[in-house]
């Protein structure tokens, strides 16, 4: 695997190294002992997965509050998306930056999320699949979100979301004041 830093400290791209021959290619995706090298959470306790029928759909912005918060490794296993993540930690010097990674079936590509961030992305194809490993158990009293065309961040979503539920187009803007993680 190849651990590439973005700019947001902490929050690596992962690639995959692939080993191919003619029946194609083998690579590890997840390795212990390779994340604790490059001083990332290596203990993931549930794994997830999120289906989406259409091209549009956005999922997010989610994050859960202390004692909950999670770190997540996020990678698309058909389809593709444009995956986002927003820092929201406190004593960060990259507070409310964002980036935005494709993470695609051909491409293999995961993001390795930290906590203390936002995550929500939005499909570029049908039938997209997403997978999840977390770092914690899903509590939904920690369960916080904020509103994916939040002016306070910025982002720039590549086409205008098609697919939402209501629970995330009614997110409020983000308040640091009701944000306590």
């Amino acid at each position: 695997m190849n651990f590439i830093p973005t700019n947001l400290e902490g929050a690596f791209i992962v690639d995959l190294t692939p080993h191919s021959d003619a029946r194609g290619f083998f690579s590890r995706t997840f390795c212990a002992r390779e994340f604790e090298q490059h001083g990332l959470k290596s203990s993931f306790v549930q794994a997830n997965v999120s289906f989406n029928h259409k091209q549009g759909t956005l999922r997010g912005m989610h994050y859960q509050l202390p004692p909950a918060a999670e770190t997540k490794l996020v990678r698309c296993t058909a389809g593709a998306i444009y995956d986002v993540i927003v820092d929201l930690r406190v004593d960060s010097p990259t507070r409310f930056e964002w980036i935005g990674v494709e993470l695609t079936e051909d491409n293999g590509t995961a993001l390795f999320i930290p906590e203390g961030f936002a995550h929500g992305f939005l499909t570029r194809a049908d039938a997209t699949e997403v997978f999840y490993h977390m770092s914690d158990f899903h509590r939904p009293e920690g369960a916080r979100g904020v509103r994916w065309d939040d002016p306070r961040f910025s982002i720039r979503w590549p086409i205008t979301p098609s697919v939402i539920s209501e629970r995330d187009a009614t997110y409020p803007d983000f308040d640091p004041a009701r944000f306590d993680g």
